[in-house]
């Protein structure tokens, strides 16, 4: 049992420590290729990671990572692909700034509300591909894809002057929401900045993840109903119903990702709120293999390259280019999809040669007993 798990922690680490190694292996390649310092961009953004406030910076855009990855996640899982995820987050955030806006309730009743808004707005946009997936068989990746850009649209026209759009110089907000709805974060100092104070919500999301699939009846039929719908339906499981959940959860996860900017920080939301968070959890889930601990460690190496990579415009003689670090973001996940493949192959052999050898002794260990009852049968015949 010890040599089975610890190969089991071996194959599991294996993956994103390969992808890891090659993307930096590549992107030196990209550097010497263009008669740069392959090894300097990696010691300038290491040495971000002393400053408080880049720490700061990196944990709080951990968090979001962090919450959309989970979603993506949930679908994966599930064997289901919710490219949609960018969409979800962006049109839940909206909607949520637009609620806070316009009801003042105490803080104690105003965060759930806000809290539910986001929920069931990420859990409707979701929905409306899983509704689409289980009743006229079309593939969610086109549906999400196609829900992004309708999201894009439908916020831009919800943010116009004659609907909630509030200007504020050359962007269009939603207005600031009413202060009960804001979340206090935990202040460092001045100098250092806030942590979140839906980081928290981050950590508790994870631990309902790891709980709800691999502890409870429910995640095992979410799980089964992926990996096979043919036997998870003998089993009595309905795979159409598991499909519908898995999008309407994954959903409502995403619609939480941009909270702890939105309540945190932002209060409000304009075009300015960062895009692109979706697509970029896609990798982040990859990379952590869908496990609420590594894609808590992808999120943070994310949100570092995010965070430390300005300190490339300051080095001497010559800045680098920023795109370093986004070079090595898409190398990673290009690398994660072949690492994760040469692993899973290896593993697979481990697996065939260790059963192979246990069939052998058991073969072995049965003939033996043969012999010694033929020599038994022989030594009784001679008597």
């Amino acid at each position: 049992m010890k040599k089975f798990d610890k190969e089991r922690l071996l194959l599991a680490v294996a993956g994103p420590v390969m992808a890891l190694v090659a993307a930096i292996l590549l992107t030196s390649v990209v550097l010497l290729a263009s008669g740069r310092n392959p090894i300097e961009p990696y010691v300038l953004m290491g040495e971000q990671l002393a400053f408080s406030d880049v720490q700061v910076l990196i944990v709080n855009q951990a968090s979001l990572y962090y919450i959309a990855a989970l979603a993506v996640a949930l679908g994966f899982r599930m064997n289901l692909f919710n490219i949609g995820v960018d969409g979800q987050y962006r049109l839940a955030a909206m909607v949520t700034a637009v609620v806070g806006a316009h009801v003042a309730l105490p803080a104690f009743l105003q965060v759930p509300l806000l809290l539910l808004v986001a929920v069931l707005t990420g859990a409707f946009w979701a929905g409306i591909a899983g509704v689409l997936k289980v009743t006229r068989g079309v593939s969610e990746v086109v549906a999400t894809i196609m829900l992004n850009s309708i999201a894009t649209a439908l916020i831009l026209y919800l943010t116009q002057k004659d609907t909630w759009g509030v200007p504020q110089g050359n962007n269009m907000t939603t207005g600031e929401m009413h202060p009960s709805g804001w979340i206090p974060g935990i202040d460092l100092g001045p100098d250092v900045g806030e942590v979140y104070g839906l980081i928290f919500l981050a950590v508790l999301l994870g631990v309902l993840y790891w709980l709800v699939l691999n502890r409870t009846r429910f995640g095992f039929d979410l799980r089964a109903s992926g990996q096979s719908p043919e036997a998870a339906a003998a089993s009595g499981v309905d795979a159409r119903r598991m499909t519908l959940m898995a999008m309407l959860i994954s959903g409502g996860v995403a619609g939480l990702s941009g909270l702890p900017l939105l309540l945190g920080d932002a209060h409000t939301y304009s075009l300015s709120f960062p895009a692109g968070l979706g697509f970029t959890a896609i990798g982040i889930a990859l990379l952590g293999r869908n496990h609420p601990g590594g894609i808590a460690f992808a999120a943070l190496l994310w949100a570092f390259l995010d965070k430390a990579s300005p300190a490339l415009d300051y080095a001497v003689p010559e800045p680098y280019e920023k795109e370093i670090a986004t070079i090595m973001q898409g190398l990673i996940v290009f690398a994660v999809v072949i690492s994760y493949e040469v692993v899973r192959v290896w593993g697979l052999r481990r697996q065939q040669k260790r059963v192979g050898e246990e069939l052998a002794a058991a073969a072995a260990a049965a003939a033996g007993k043969s012999d010694k009852g033929d020599k038994t049968e022989k030594e009784v015949a001679a008597r």
